[in-house]
């Protein structure tokens, strides 16, 4: 165990075998499946925030979550605490139970020397037909990257429950010791069609599930999202556009195909999709891929213009909804910026066990869900939710703000902008959704927000508003006061009607 805590391959990014150093004590990110954890591991959550941290939960914008503060000389304990929980990657022998819910204890994790830092820099020069061979358990932490709806398998819109898929992809990324190679950022978004999607957030690799006039396709992408009909926060110079389209059953051996020529092709220092594509063009790699699968994999010209013809609506992630079997809904609250302290943790996983099927869904918008309640105690949960702090209704400002962690938490930040963020919560215009980050590297936001707010010094913004341009935007406003940057706002989100216009 002690070996478990420390960094064993090249990332500054934090996981449950790594814990990273920052100004508020160490991060160890929680890598959830689905989004998904039981009460019991939730507990588990909040009882190692007190014993061995602050006692301060984070929601990821990957539908993860974040035990910030953890204190030097704690790291083992808390690993080992995670893990037994059934919190760690899936043992070697990649097993799930009869439910999907990946299996591993701390005795999985006990060797991480077996797949160090120079085995992940040697992978690529490996031949093709490399047989799968164990991975450490370090590794399989990275990769585990899939993100679903937080709906997924009870969203009334959805064209295919992605629940088992998910877990399969999840199999897949840790399984072979060769994916090891891939950045712990490289991410997949399997997207079954649901309302509450998030479509914004750019992918190494997209699916996207489709009606074909003979059933159900997945289209897929590179690099991007799947186009959407009024998905404004979608970067379209990040966006690909659908390639083909592939049956359900294929789906695992087309994204096996894929990160395979991705490890293949990439140059060394590539670390995601869309550097590879900057030197390789789509046909070629859609015929390197080919090698792998025995189904055809060119390039489909009739989805040049697809789109996915459900809208999505984030609002959905807030109050009571209705799920696809009749009297049953979710419920959904977002704490203040994300985070939860233990015993609000605790109170929602009891929650749940109460009143819901005894699990929570954390959403990327850095909120949660509780899936399976029935209608008539609807009203109670949501009374409940709000008591301990958390917003459950889309009109209050809150729910439009994310932050980063700021200068009380991270030594890169030049404002406290967790602070800041609540007093521009106070004087936000309505319906404007607003990134506080107190850097360039935009570690809240993984999207291109519609205003961004850099901080330059202490309680002082840079305003970005989101346009064609590169990063976050075209810079409208140079050095603002909160106070000022909430005045510039609102006649930049609701500008006055001119003459003409009456």
């Amino acid at each position: 165990m002690p070996d478990a805590a420390l960094v064993l391959r090249p990332s500054a990014c934090p996981g449950l075998l790594r814990i990273v150093a920052a100004r508020d004590g160490g991060i160890c990110r929680i890598k959830l499946p689905g989004g998904e954890l039981s009460a019991l591991q939730a507990a588990v959550i909040a009882e190692v925030s007190e014993l061995h941290a602050a006692g301060v939960v984070e929601l990821t914008n990957r539908a993860n979550l974040q035990v910030r503060g953890v204190r030097s000389g704690h790291e083992t304990a808390l690993i080992a605490m995670l893990v037994d929980a059934g919190l760690g990657p899936i043992p070697e022998a990649g097993a799930v139970d009869a439910s999907g819910v990946l299996l591993a204890t701390s005795a999985d994790i006990s060797d991480t020397s077996r797949f160090d830092a120079a085995d992940a820099s040697n992978t690529r020069s490996t031949t093709a037909q490399q047989a799968p061979g164990s991975i450490s358990a370090s590794a399989a932490d990275d990769v585990r990257n899939v993100m679903v709806s937080p709906t997924a398998g009870r969203d009334p819109f959805a064209l295919f429950d992605t629940r088992l898929l998910c877990v399969e992809l999840l199999a897949l990324l840790q399984s072979e010791a060769r994916f090891a190679a891939l950045s712990p950022k490289f991410a997949l978004l399997l997207d079954g069609g649901e309302r509450l999607a998030r479509l914004d957030h750019p992918h190494d690799v997209w699916l996207a599930a489709t009606q074909a006039e003979d059933g159900v396709r997945f289209v897929f992408g590179l690099a991007g999202c799947p186009p959407a009909k009024a998905n404004a926060n979608a970067d379209a110079d990040a966006d690909a556009g659908a390639l083909a389209a592939v049956l359900p059953s294929q789906v695992i051996e087309l994204v096996r195909a894929l990160l395979h020529t991705f490890l293949d092709l990439a140059a060394p220092d590539a670390t995601r999709m869309r550097h590879l594509l900057a030197t390789h063009p789509l046909d070629a790699l859609l015929q390197h891929a080919q090698t792998y699968v025995d189904f055809p994999l060119s390039r489909d010209t009739s989805l040049a213009n697809w789109q996915r013809p459900t809208p999505a609506d984030a609002a959905l992630r807030l109050g009571a909804h209705a799920q696809r079997v009749v009297g049953m809904l979710h419920v959904g609250g977002q704490p203040p910026l994300g985070r939860l302290s233990a015993a609000t943790l605790r109170s929602l996983a009891t929650l749940a066990q109460q009143h819901g099927n005894g699990t929570l869904r954390m959403t990327p918008w850095q909120s949660v869900l509780l899936p399976d309640i029935a209608a008539d105690a609807a009203p109670a949960v949501l009374a409940e939710m709000n008591a301990l702090g958390l917003a459950c209704d889309p009109a209050q400002p809150i729910t439009h703000l994310i932050a980063c962690a700021g200068s009380t938490g991270c030594a890169k930040s030049l404002a406290d902008t967790k602070a800041d963020a609540l007093l521009l919560a106070d004087r936000l215009p309505d319906g404007v959704d607003v990134h506080l980050s107190g850097c360039p590297r935009s570690c809240a936001a993984a999207h291109c927000a519609p205003y961004t707010l850099l901080a330059a010094a202490p309680g002082i913004y840079d305003l970005y508003r989101r346009d064609s341009q590169p990063g976050f935007g075209s810079c409208v406003a140079h050095q603002l006061t909160i106070e000022q940057a909430a005045d510039m706002l609102d006649p930049l989100a609701h500008p006055a009607r001119s003459p003409s216009d009456a």
